[in-house]
C-alpha cells in the first residue's frame, strides 16, 4: 500500500470505538483495554486531554472508503539534554488486523517521522513490549535501534481503572 491510498488525519472523538477495538485486538491489548459499548468514560477523558495538549497528536489512517485502519499517538517533549532539544515519542501504534503487512504501518511511521522533523525534533523514540517480536523486527526495518534499556514501574491502579 502506498501513502496516497490512505489518509492520515487527526483522530476524532467518534473514532474512539474503532481505535480501542484495534488496541484491544491482540493478546496484550486484550488484557488492558475495554472495547465495549459504551466505552468507559476514561477513554473520552484521555482523548480530550490529548486534544487539548499542543504537544500530543493522536492520528488515524483511513482507507479510501473511510474505514479507520491504523492509529498512533505522537508526543513532543522538550529536554534540557541535547542542548534543549525536542524528542518525538511514538506510542499506541496499531494497524487493523486485515491491513497488517500491507504497508500501512510503514506509511504511518513515515508520516510521524516527517511530523517530528516539522516540529524540529532531534530524535524519534518508541517503546514496545518485549513480547511483540514482530513489532520489534518491523521497527528495526525502519531504522530504529534498541540503544537503551527501558524500565517501567507499575503504580497501584487508580479508582477509575478498578471495575
Amino acid at each position: 500500500m502506498i501513502e496516497s491510498s490512505i489518509r492520515i488525519r487527526p483522530a476524532l472523538e467518534r473514532d474512539l470505538p474503532e481505535i480501542v477495538r484495534m488496541l484491544a485486538d491482540d493478546p496484550l491489548g486484550s488484557q488492558r483495554e475495554r472495547s465495549v459499548d459504551p466505552l468507559p468514560v476514561s477513554y473520552y477523558e484521555a482523548f480530550e486531554a490529548i486534544e487539548q495538549d499542543l504537544n500530543n497528536e493522536l492520528v488515524v489512517a483511513e482507507s479510501k472508503n473511510g474505514k479507520i485502519i491504523a492509529v498512533l499517538q505522537l508526543t513532543f517533549t522538550p529536554h534540557i539534554t541535547h542542548q534543549g532539544g525536542w524528542r518525538a515519542t511514538i506510542e499506541g501504534v496499531r494497524v487493523d488486523r486485515q491491513f497488517r503487512g500491507s504497508g500501512v504501518g510503514r506509511d504511518m511511521f513515515a508520516w510521524a517521522i516527517r511530523r517530528a522533523h516539522e516540529r524540529r525534533c532531534h530524535l524519534v523514540q518508541l517503546t514496545t513490549d518485549k513480547d511483540r517480536s514482530k513489532a520489534l523486527r518491523f521497527y528495526e526495518t525502519l531504522g530504529f535501534t534498541a540503544s537503551h534499556q527501558g524500565m517501567k514501574l507499575k503504580l497501584k491502579e487508580s479508582p477509575r481503572n478498578v471495575t
